[in-house]
């Protein structure tokens, strides 16, 4: 099923976990006050967000890293492999690579610091809602950083079509309208992603543009789709 727009009258339901109430209080006063977010539940810990993610099935889940009982590494891995149509956001005071790496190979979709700006939360979890990724761009600096660094020279190339949609992917486009552009189903842009992941060793949209960016595949500057 495809995830509801922003953009739409329906409101982005969204799961808040975080072990500290009072800043579970805080982020959800800043995301309903966008009015198109809606808290619909809380979790204090790692195994209370994912009972609370399979009983509520939210748009998009928000987690912090380092909870009790499972991490917020943990969970999204968890979610991934049970509820792949949750989008996953993890909000933390953490930017060491290390974290940032472990949670995007576990497939989060976006990753924004706790000294972002309102705005900026808000929208990254309007992008998660619509199946984008969400980078803070203070974390997307050091990992850009460290692949020009440490460029993957073993990539191996892609043929022109999965190319076509690396770049799609690279602008913000959902799967669903890689496939509308390129005349082909969202299923097989799915399977086109997922062999550009295996060829450039990458284990998310978002490690696979950055991964893209830093071999002259695609370009640093893609702005955003017009949709």
């Amino acid at each position: 099923m495809p995830k509801s727009s922003s953009r739409s009258k329906t409101k982005i339901r969204v799961l808040l976990a975080d072990d500290h109430h009072i800043v579970r209080a805080g982020i959800r006063q800043l995301l309903e006050s966008a009015g198109d977010l809606q808290v619909i539940a809380e979790a204090g810990d790692g195994e209370e967000a994912q009972s609370l993610i399979q009983k509520h099935k939210p748009d998009v889940a928000v987690l912090d890293i380092q909870m009790p009982k499972a991490s917020g590494i943990e969970v999204t891995r968890w979610a991934r492999a049970h509820f792949p149509e949750v989008g996953i956001l993890i909000l933390t005071a953490y930017d060491d690579d290390p974290y940032v790496m472990a949670v995007l190979q576990a497939g989060a979709n976006g990753y924004v610091l706790k000294t972002a700006a309102a705005d900026e939360l808000i929208q990254a979890a309007r992008d998660v809602n619509e199946g984008k990724s969400a980078l803070d761009p203070a974390v997307t600096r050091k990992l850009m950083s460290n692949l020009f660094k440490h460029p993957k020279t073993s990539a191996e190339p892609l043929t022109d079509r999965e190319l076509d949609v690396l770049r799609l992917a690279a602008k913000g486009y959902t799967n669903k309208s890689i496939g509308v552009q390129l005349g082909i189903s969202d299923r097989t842009v799915q399977g086109h992603l997922a062999h550009v992941f295996a060829k450039i060793h990458a284990a998310s949209r978002t490690e696979a543009v950055m991964r893209a960016v830093s071999l002259g595949w695609v370009s640093q500057s893609t702005g955003n789709p017009e949709e």
